[in-house]
């Protein structure tokens, strides 16, 4: 790995922990301007307040809300796109490049692969594509590697999460980020077939918050490297608390009580 490289995964992984928490703000493009996340600038102001590593957006809206009050956080700049609005949701595009990333001043770019959908190796070129262009500059390839299309019977069975994860890891990618397999002895699996960090997706809004930090425990318990969580994140009534709970788990080796005891606190 090139210095450059690594100085720029420090920015977005704690040196000392091997870890992360990442908070993706990219859905702005496939959703719209949802809760939590139509005042960037507020949105990434609790983030940075709660602990998180880095966040995650897309290249026009760095300007709107990517310096926090407070400390700086890491950023990573999302090249691919999709809408909800498509007949074809899953099939994502290129439309950043690294080089406008790294003009951005991104610490990281991040591309997203949906493996059985019929577009598949459109998006399995592009993100070959990123990884050879990140590594002329040195910069991180986060790849969110998931399992959509009409083969995918369970997207969260632990062979094929870990059948994902490899194909980022074989791919070229720093950190790959899949969804969590449901418990710590399959997730171990996943993590095993790679030799590069694995993070945790949230998915869907979580019905609790205990049932939020139990998954991230499990998952770091099991090997995991943290978390990539968007809205069962920002659009928790505190975010900045909430990610306090969660910096108390990857980072301080917390267990899933006391992290809830802070939550309750004054």
């Amino acid at each position: 790995m090139t210095i450059g490289k690594s100085i720029r995964l420090e920015r977005i992984v704690n040196r000392d922990t091997g870890r992360t928490i990442i908070v993706p703000l990219d859905h702005g493009v496939s959703v719209g301007p949802i809760d939590g996340i139509a005042d960037m600038r507020e949105a990434v102001t609790n983030i940075v307040s709660g602990g998180a590593n880095a966040v995650l957006m897309h290249k026009g809206v760095v300007r709107c809300g990517h310096r926090a009050r407070g400390r700086d956080v890491g950023l990573i700049i999302h090249l691919s796109a999709s809408t909800d609005l498509s007949p074809f949701p899953n099939a994502k595009t290129l439309v950043c490049t690294v080089e406008e990333a790294i003009k951005l001043g991104a610490d990281a770019v991040s591309v997203h692969v949906n493996l059985g959908d019929e577009t598949e190796a459109r998006m399995l070129d592009d993100l070959g594509r990123v990884t050879e262009a990140a590594a002329s500059w040195s910069v991180p390839v986060l790849a969110m590697m998931y399992a959509r299309g009409p083969k995918i019977k369970n997207q969260f069975d632990a062979d094929v999460v870990a059948h994902c994860a490899r194909v980022g890891n074989e791919l070229g990618a720093d950190i790959v980020k899949v969804p969590y397999t449901g418990d710590p002895e399959s997730f171990a699996r996943v993590v095993a077939g790679c030799c590069v960090p694995v993070v945790i997706a949230g998915g869907p809004k979580v019905d609790s918050r205990r049932a939020l930090l139990e998954m991230i425990a499990d998952s770091v318990a099991a090997g995991g490297a943290g978390l990539s969580v968007g809205r069962n994140v920002f659009q928790d009534p505190d975010p900045a608390k909430l990610l306090a709970a969660v910096t108390a788990i990857v980072h301080k080796g917390a267990g899933v009580d006391a992290a809830m005891e802070s939550l309750t606190r004054e």
